[in-house]
């Protein structure tokens, strides 16, 4: 099976080509969200590399966030447009649970964190059951307080405090309030907490290998909009 993985939900803008879970081809570039301008020729370029015509490519995965709002209708709406044009199935994929996936030679439990600014975060737990992720806790918007209290509450009822894992640029921001609540958590290097398209290509076989039924492809808002945001505080101050 050849996989073909879109990744926009950050400021890297990610595309991998993949034959089965052998990578054939991957480019994940930092391009600052010019992703309408860079996708396509970026998808053009990694089929040229691995020698492929579309019509080679038999699952679409693509990051359906939380991340960017714009990046992710741009992936979205990209990913169906091959999948409805090939007429072959695509799978959605969180941007945590990639991340957790990203880890999957490490540990037990992995909690996956975005930062989203002002000590806000999205955050996530997975436990590792051979080679796929079953999710503890879903993705969910909070402030790093209050993500950390649902966390550790979690782990000392469920998971007895075993070590969790912490990945993602949230884990890097929030490090130390990390630390304070967690005496055992495990830190990896920096470059794991970036979002890859082949992870999420591998998370995606994963899913559709697994059997169960595949959703509709759609992006995952765990927020607002800012914009939205700002006119409901405008409109609220109106009333006031």
């Amino acid at each position: 099976m050849k996989i073909l993985s879109i990744d926009t939900s950050s400021n890297v803008c990610g595309v991998s080509i993949l034959e089965d879970e052998n990578l054939i081809c991957k480019l994940d570039t930092n391009t600052g969200r010019t992703h309408s301008e860079n996708l396509m020729p970026m998808i053009d370029e990694a089929l040229k590399k691995a020698e492929l015509n579309p019509t080679d490519i038999n699952l679409i995965v693509c990051d359906i966030g939380p991340g960017s709002f714009t990046g992710i209708r741009i992936g979205v709406a990209t990913a169906k447009a091959f999948s409805d044009s090939l007429n072959i199935p695509s799978v959605g994929i969180s941007s945590l649970e990639t991340l957790a996936f990203g880890m999957m030679s490490f540990g037990k439990y992995v909690c996956s964190m975005i930062d989203c600014k002002n000590d806000n975060c999205y955050f996530a737990l997975y436990e590792k059951k051979n080679d796929a992720l079953e999710t503890l806790i879903e993705p969910q918007a909070e402030s790093v307080e209050a993500a950390l209290a649902i966390l550790n509450s979690y782990s000392c009822d469920t998971l007895d405090n075993a070590q969790i894992a912490f990945v993602g640029d949230g884990t890097e921001v929030y490090k130390t309030e990390i630390s304070q609540t967690f005496e055992n958590a495990e830190f990896l290097s920096s470059e794991f907490n970036i979002l890859n398209s082949e992870a999420l290509a591998l998370a995606g076989l994963s899913k559709f290998n697994s059997g169960i039924e595949l959703d509709e492809v759609l992006p995952l808002y765990l927020k607002k909009p800012q914009a939205q945001r700002q006119l409901e505080e405008k409109e609220n101050q109106q009333l006031d």
